[in-house]
């Protein structure tokens, strides 16, 4: 696996004012070399997407196919992010402020030693700090 990836990443390939190009390279590097995600990933994605259809950005023909294409990736979904849930990512997540759910990302980057791929401020701040390199912007 190449990377982990976070789902405000994944998210912005289906939303145009979103999308940047740097995010749209790293859908080929994924769909090439696979990411990896932890285990609230697929859920992470399901509330974004039914945000969306709330808020009425899209509706429930273009979440299915969204949901199609993203289930196609090579994604490896980490067996271990609930053994450290209450112990190193909550931890992670006090230390920097950030959502135990953000705290997943950067403990499963952290842990396999592998770059972020993130949109998310917070996490982009607290990533260099763990020396977890960062993809996601076109800086």
């Amino acid at each position: 696996m190449s990377l982990v990836l976070d789902s405000s990443l994944a998210l912005s390939w289906y939303f145009e004012d979103e999308r940047t190009p740097a995010a749209d390279a790293l859908l080929d590097r994924v769909a090439d070399e696979g990411a990896t995600v932890p285990g609230l990933w697929r859920l992470e994605i399901a509330n974004g997407l039914r945000t969306a259809l709330r808020r009425k950005r899209i509706d429930k023909a273009f979440r299915d196919r969204a949901i199609a294409e993203l289930a196609r990736l090579p994604l490896t979904v980490d067996p271990d992010t609930d053994r450290y849930a209450w112990t190193t990512i909550l931890q992670l997540a006090d230390h920097f402020g950030l959502t135990p759910y953000d705290a997943a990302y950067l403990e499963l980057a952290q842990r396999r030693t592998l770059p972020l791929a993130t949109l998310d401020e917070p996490l982009r701040t607290a990533a260099p700090a763990l020396g977890v390199a960062l993809l996601g912007t076109s800086s």
